[in-house]
């Protein structure tokens, strides 16, 4: 028994830190702590009820039995139509829309369908990010056989890569370049110039250093924006549109992260023979999602503009207050949010000092086991983002405001007794 074992890429792989401190905050709430958690990027709002009573209805009438893999015509007709109405997408039809169960499923299965790896004696294919980045990118990746090729960005620039850092990381293996706006773990996003500048920088490169190069645009927080700058999908541009794949979901937006529910739009000829690649995989993955959640896709993005602006303009309000409060706060560096809820703070000034409980600070994972330990506080260590990661936290302020103050206070309390 001692020589049996799991597979090497998944003890190679490492667990989420994200899902870590959420589910070790939730554990230390059960056993009754004052524990305050900014782990989960999670909106605390409830899902709309026309989006429950569409599921409740589809259940009540029968609709339990398998559905088409990407899912039914109706609802795949009307994202659709959203992408290319909304966000510009041309060429964009049902043929173009895969579902499937949340963006992370999505995302995992598009990895797996555009990204081969290496023969013997060939290189990989790489994958440029941008970082510090979600957490989830590197490892779908690397698993799917890729190589991430890292493109760094600080809190001085928003945490934005410029075109011209993007052209400089192309080489003839590039296979994709990854964009997240807004951006989940820094709470920025591009301008529509900035994406624009980028997409030409693709376009070029297509046609002379790396003629299979494909953007996956994610776009999951793409309607929770406050800060002045228009929502742009790159997939638009009509140069690079077959060349796009655009990823997005329910969970933010409409306050469904349970409801595990991600979907894919492309354009063009590509974008027919991407969506039945992913349609062949998923066949021998998951199949389709519930099938009466359906009905509920279809209400969330034709019934619910009105509670998807309350829910935003709340959390532009939790936005301008965590942006306050951090700028009050000595020796921390943070870059405005405006869009998604985060906020990434550089936290190093503090590196090299001791907690009262005796803990040396002298990292970001040190410093968020000691703010759980010790002061109740539950916040992401930026490590596993990537880049300069190492030096932040990730605070989600998907909560309300009397907890972002509460938590602040924590917060400005903790630093103000380092040593």
């Amino acid at each position: 028994m001692a020589n049996l074992s799991v597979s090497r890429r998944v003890q190679s792989l490492k667990p989420s830190v994200t899902v870590a401190f959420m589910n070790r905050a939730k554990a230390m709430q059960s056993q009754g702590k004052d524990v305050l958690s900014f782990a989960a990027g999670e909106p605390d709002f409830d899902t709309p009820d026309i989006i429950k009573y569409a599921a409740i209805n589809a259940l009540t009438k029968g609709q339990t039995k398998y559905m088409p893999t990407l899912g039914d015509p109706a609802t795949r007709a009307a994202i659709a139509k959203k992408l290319t109405e909304e966000n510009g997408l041309p060429n964009c039809t049902t043929d173009h829309i895969t579902i499937g169960a949340g963006g992370k499923h999505s995302l995992f299965v598009l990895a797996h369908v555009l990204i081969d790896e290496p023969k013997p004696g060939e290189p990989q294919q790489e994958v440029i990010l941008p970082v510090p980045a979600w957490v989830s990118y590197a490892p779908i990746v690397e698993l799917a056989g890729g190589k991430i090729v890292e493109v760094p960005t600080t809190v001085d620039t928003a945490f934005k890569a410029t075109a011209q850092q993007i052209k400089q990381a192309i080489t003839p293996n590039t296979r994709m370049l990854i964009l997240n706006s807004p951006s989940n773990p820094c709470g920025t996003m591009y301008t529509p110039d900035e994406l624009k500048a980028i997409g030409a920088v693709v376009e070029e490169a297509a046609r002379t250093i790396a003629p299979n190069i494909i953007v996956l645009s994610d776009e999951l927080y793409e309607k929770i924006i406050y800060g002045g700058i228009r929502h742009f999908s790159i997939g638009s541009m009509s140069q690079i549109a077959e060349r796009v794949i655009t990823l997005n979901g329910l969970s933010k937006a409409y306050g469904m992260t349970g409801w595990r529910i991600g979907y894919t739009g492309s354009s063009g000829e590509f974008g027919k023979k991407f969506t039945n690649a992913m349609a062949t995989l998923q066949g021998q993955m998951s199949t389709n999602i519930t099938s009466f959640t359906y009905p509920s896709i279809r209400a969330a993005l034709t019934q619910c503009a009105g509670e998807v602006e309350m829910m935003r303009q709340a959390f532009a309000k939790r936005a301008e207050l965590i942006n306050v409060r951090m700028g009050k706060l000595p020796g921390i560096k943070n870059a405005k949010a405006t869009g998604a809820f985060y906020a990434f703070p550089d936290v190093s000034a503090y590196f090299g000092k001791t907690s009262k409980g005796g803990r040396k600070i002298d990292s970001a994972m040190s410093m968020s086991e000691a703010l759980l330990e010790e002061s109740l506080l539950a916040f992401v260590p930026g490590e596993d983002f990537g880049g300069c990661g190492k030096n932040h936290v990730r605070i989600s302020f998907a909560c309300s405001e009397e907890q972002i103050n509460k938590g602040m206070d924590r917060f400005a309390e903790f630093l103000s007794s380092l040593r």
